[in-house]
């Protein structure tokens, strides 16, 4: 799947990669009131790289990845500064669930596209992205991370200092 990309483009898939795993050992932590610091910290690095290095491709006119990849970097901003600056307090803590969670969603858009761009079994079953199988899978991919932020900003607490 992976073999024959230049290096620079692998040590980005696996940015990536491991950005989205950890984000969903996160998110589904905080879904259930649990705190998982290392998990945490290893998705805001690997995501915050993995949209760094994604503007570092050559390319000739903006893309829809570049936007994503702008409002990705917002988000984590708002999530960072809500967790370092604010520490926090009162809304701040759904501004760093919700900002950690759309970054986290955002890459996993991504992912789904380039599934259905790179992978040639999984483009036979929508050449265009406009067929069903990559709506359906776009679609269970909202709606999970819809659910997903919603438990987590009703469950998440402050980890214990």
């Amino acid at each position: 799947m992976l073999s024959g990309l230049p290096p620079f483009t692998l040590f980005h898939v696996y940015l990536s990669l491991i950005g989205i795993l950890s984000g969903l050992v996160m998110g589904f932590g905080w879904a259930a009131k649990r705190q998982f610091q290392n998990w945490t910290t290893l998705f805001f690095g690997t995501t915050i790289a993995s949209v760094m290095t994604g503007f570092l491709f050559p390319f000739h006119h903006l893309l829809p990845s570049h936007i994503l990849g702008i409002l990705s970097t917002i988000a984590l901003a708002i999530s960072l500064y809500a967790r370092f600056g604010k520490s926090l307090e009162g809304g701040w803590r759904s501004a760093y669930v919700i900002g950690a969670m759309l970054a986290l969603y955002f890459n996993t858009f991504i992912f789904i596209v380039q599934l259905f761009e790179k992978q040639p079994h999984v483009r036979a079953l929508a050449p265009t992205k406009t067929e069903s199988p990559f709506k359906m899978a776009q679609g269970a991919a909202l709606v999970l991370f819809i659910a997903l932020t919603t438990a987590a900003v009703r469950r998440f607490r402050e980890p214990q200092r």
